[in-house]
């Protein structure tokens, strides 16, 4: 949970004594200008209503820009602040101690914690421990709170270890390791004022936690970051980027060197990469913008959007669907039941080439898939050499526009069906391979403002993620559906799921509708008007551990309505974990009324909101 003190989200670190070494827990812990917080080491009340007591270290040390702030303890909480550019070197710190064992006792714990800070050639050196192992208490054993405030040069370098508790930093001027065992990392920018003397192979910027969150803007050169299960948040990186956590979001504004990104189950999306980008995640949704490289992405389940990539290409689901809106080198991709959808787009070669010119593969490509369609959209100057293969199913599983000349082979006796065409003289082979799907061909031309839907809708996600991506130039305007009013839906209130013979809602399909059926395998439809077709919708319940921390905020969820009335939830698009898993767990048990397009059932894809608040 996320609190907010003075715009500064830091996290109190607490240890407790149990007889021998203390156990690490976290809390929340500030620093404000009450005269609590005097200077000085003498114990004192930290709030009236609350049995603590608690002391203050402070000191300065000189130093020169442009060294390195060195912090080692084995608990606190760290927050450091930039000096303005310009402003006396020093570097100032002030660390408070709090314990909630009472007397002497207290007086002698707080007296016994050990904190120096010392000058060196490299910079400013600080360390600080609990006192050693220490006989138990009768009673609860006592807890440690610990907190820094530090101020360092602009230009300043910075190497923080905690043990547990939140490093939070304002920009930093050199290069940064931030190393937590147990909390979040929130930076600025890293590398203001250049990296200088770093390491041949080593990264400007160095992040681990073993379990919080990671977010950090701008970083000037390479950045290496961990999480154990928080997510990670970046804005654009000049550098390489490794990118890791086991099961948070990955969300980067750009990369501008060589990427690598894995999580265990979270989505991952990237703004713009300038260079080649590997991904992988165990189940979520991947998301490209602009990639001016070579692209190798695989995901156990969800679905894979990318805008655009300039090098060879290959992807990866388990059994989400894919949809590439310009492909312009080497492409391979592969499904298990999802759908593919590809723009096939390659920029020609040759300078001064007209647009009836040629346009080639810059390699062999196949789009393959188990049980789901493949969609392709060719130039009219593609020369290449088509294979379209479907195992199970006749020649009508394979449609082409008339112009593109497909000849269809003898069927085999196991009802599979090939066809090849040769085009524009022929070239590298583009395979389409699907089992239990169908194959279309068409041409770029043809479905020109789908594609710009697509691709209005992407850019619409990395804006409201990366709000420095520009806008989208101006489009074609799609037209809007136009539904017929479904029938008045019950009261969304829990009651008994919807009985088989209830009738469908229906509504005559647009063309759009159409083709969000072939490369979605859905409609989309607008929230508001989804909530009608809810016959049974009970409101999730306010999960208890959430609920003792204080967490509220919104969910947003895309989901499904299949076409037996059953509502599935495809991704999270927004939300803290501990709420998310509630509001999945409520939408699983969603009933709503099936719905018919031209006479025949589909499914419908929408979002659904949650607030939960405290009262």
């Amino acid at each position: 949970m996320k609190l907010t003190t003075n715009s500064v989200k830091i996290s109190r670190a607490r240890r407790e004594f149990p007889g021998a070494l203390f156990p690490v827990l976290l809390a929340a812990f500030f620093l404000s200008a009450s005269p609590l917080f005097a200077a000085g080491s003498d114990p004192a009340p930290s709030d009236p209503g609350v049995a603590h007591v608690s002391a203050i270290r402070k000191g300065t040390v000189e130093t020169r820009e442009g060294l390195t702030l060195r912090l080692n303890t084995d608990l606190g909480s760290v927050n450091v602040v930039p000096l303005d550019r310009g402003a006396v070197p020093v570097v100032r710190y002030s660390v408070r101690i709090e314990t909630d064992a009472r007397g002497k006792i207290a007086q002698e714990l707080l007296g016994r914690y050990s904190l120096s800070a010392r000058s060196t050639s490299s910079g400013v050196e600080i360390e600080g421990n609990l006192p050693p192992e220490s006989a138990a208490e009768s009673g609860n054993p006592p807890q440690f709170w610990v907190h820094f405030e530090i101020s360092v040069p602009a230009s300043y370098s910075l190497d923080i270890n905690t043990g547990a508790g939140d490093i939070q930093t304002g920009s930093i001027g050199g290069t940064a390791s931030l190393i937590t065992q147990g909390g979040n990392i929130f930076t600025g920018n890293i590398g203001v004022y250049g990296a200088r003397n770093v390491a041949p192979g080593r990264p400007v910027a160095r992040l681990e936690t073993q379990g919080g969150h990671i977010h950090v803007q701008d970083v000037a050169g390479d950045l290496s970051a961990f999480t154990a299960g928080g997510h990670i948040v970046t804005g654009d990186i000049a550098g390489d980027a490794t990118l890791r956590t086991g099961g948070g979001h990955i969300t980067s504004a750009g990369i501008g060197g060589r990427a690598e990104l894995s999580t265990e189950g979270g989505n991952i999306t990237v703004g713009h990469a300038g260079s080649y980008v590997g991904v992988r995640t165990g189940g979520g949704q991947i998301d490209f913008g602009e990639v001016h490289g070579s692209v190798r992405a695989q995901t156990g389940g969800g679905g894979i959007r990318i805008m655009y990539v300039a090098g060879p290409m290959e992807v990866e689901s388990t059994g989400g669907s894919i949809c590439l809106t310009q492909v312009a080198g080497a492409v391979r991709a592969a499904t298990g039941d999802g759908t593919i959808t590809a723009w096939i787009n390659p920029v020609s070669s040759s300078l001064g080439s007209s647009s009836t010119d040629s346009v080639h593969l810059a390699g062999a490509s196949q789009l393959a898939s188990g049980a789901g369609d493949i969609v392709v959209f060719l130039p009219r100057n593609l020369a290449a050499n088509i294979e379209a293969t479907v195992e199970n199913g006749g020649q009508q599983r394979i449609e082409a526009d008339p112009a593109l000349a497909l000849q269809f082979q003898k069927p085999s006796g196991s009802g599979s069906v090939h066809a090849i065409a040769m085009l524009n003289g022929g070239g590298a082979p583009l395979r389409l391979r699907t089992i239990d799907g169908r194959i279309r061909l068409k041409f770029l031309d043809s479905e020109t403002k789908l594609r710009d839907s697509l691709i209005r809708d992407q850019l619409a996600r990395l804006r409201r993620d990366f709000p420095g991506i520009p806008p989208p130039p101006a489009l074609a305007p799609v037209a809007l559906r136009q539904l017929t009013p479904a029938p008045a839906a019950s009261e969304v209130a829990p009651e008994p799921p919807v009985a088989p013979e209830d009738a469908p809602s229906s509504w005559t399909g647009s063309w759009i509708d159409k083709l969000e059926l072939t490369i979605l395998g859905g409609v989309r439809e607008d929230a508001d008007e989804f909530q009608t077709r809810l016959v049974y919708a009970p409101k999730p319940a306010y999960p208890e551990i959430a609920r003792r921390a204080g967490v509220e905020g919104i969910v947003r969820l895309q989901v499904r309505l299949t076409r037996n009335g059953r509502i599935e939830v495809q991704k999270l698009l927004e939300g803290e974990p501990s709420l998310a898993d509630a509001a999945i767990s409520a939408v699983r048990n969603w009933k709503g009324k099936p719905v018919v397009l031209d006479g025949k059932p589909v499914d419908v894809i929408s979002t659904v909101t949650f607030n939960f608040q405290l009262h």
